[in-house]
């Protein structure tokens, strides 16, 4: 009977396993040598090396980059805020198309309850929409300035200028202020976990952004609309279906000729939204 010798040493708990089997000296025996490694950066393409740049530091870094466009630090830096500001106003624009719209079927109503997404910028609340792109542009001016002055100085906005017993608190980080900005203080736990969730339903929703637009381009239905006749026609309902239909009848994406026809057709619905 051979004789056999095993010897496993490692703290497997978060780690990698590598097994390496090999002979011993005298020629009778095996030795199994079990090591723990520590776990690579995830990646977006398993098995691949992420960039040297990116280092894991940013919330939802799995190293894709494959222009290059963030080997510069400082160029980086901005990246990762502008991201997170898209990803911030993408969510809030997926759900101010989708709840409304949704609320509005249930039968609830309000002053333009069952206006369509595309045409809710031009309807008329208790003034026309051009006062109110007028406010907003400043509100929003305002407030995307300090953002900005922020970003370029940390703690540099933390001070309420028209409330002076507002701080926010110090050592904070660009796009987290925290404060008032966290009400329900969950920044105070795994912090790190919910920058994560919040990135990656953020990339999720400006992804439904860009759908949305296309949709509405080559359907003029709303999301749900075209949800529900999906839902009731799985096979006949579907994104080539409607894409056929448009050709068909000349219309739509098709009529575009030689331009790129799906961001020509988002920039349609953006300009008929504005008008």
């Amino acid at each position: 009977m051979a004789a056999g010798k095993l010897s496993a040493r490692a703290a497997v708990s978060g780690r990698r396993v590598a097994a390496v089997a090999r002979m011993g000296s005298t020629g009778g025996r095996a030795a199994l040598v079990v090591r723990a490694e520590a776990p690579g950066q995830p990646s977006w393409l398993p098995g691949a090396k992420n960039p040297a740049y990116l280092d894991g530091s940013l919330p939802g870094d799995f190293g894709w980059d494959p222009l290059g466009l963030g080997s510069d630090p400082e160029t980086l830096k901005w990246y990762g805020q502008a991201e997170l500001v898209h990803a911030r106003f993408a969510m809030l624009g997926a759900a101010g198309i989708l709840l409304p719209e949704a609320a509005a079927k249930i039968g609830i109503s309000w002053p333009g309850a069952g206006v369509s997404w595309v045409d809710a910028g031009k309807f008329e609340y208790f003034t026309d929409y051009k006062t109110l792109w007028t406010i907003q542009l400043f509100l929003m001016g305002w407030a995307e300035t300090r953002r900005y002055l922020d970003y370029k100085s940390p703690g540099s906005m933390n001070q309420d200028p028209a409330f002076t017993g507002n701080k926010l608190p110090d050592g904070n980080s660009p796009g987290y202020p925290g404060g008032i900005f966290d009400p329900f203080g969950w920044s105070k736990g795994d912090l790190k976990t919910l920058q994560l969730k919040e990135i990656k339903n953020g990339r999720l929703a400006m992804f439904s952004m860009l759908g949305f637009y296309g949709q509405q381009a080559v359907t003029g239905m709303t999301p749900l609309e075209a949800w529900a006749k999906h839902v009731a026609d799985p096979w006949g309902s579907t994104v080539w279906s409607n894409e056929l239909v448009a050709c068909a009848s000349g219309a739509g994406l098709c009529s575009r000729g030689g331009e790129i026809p799906e961001i020509s057709a988002a920039f349609d619905v953006l300009k008929s939204a504005l008008n």
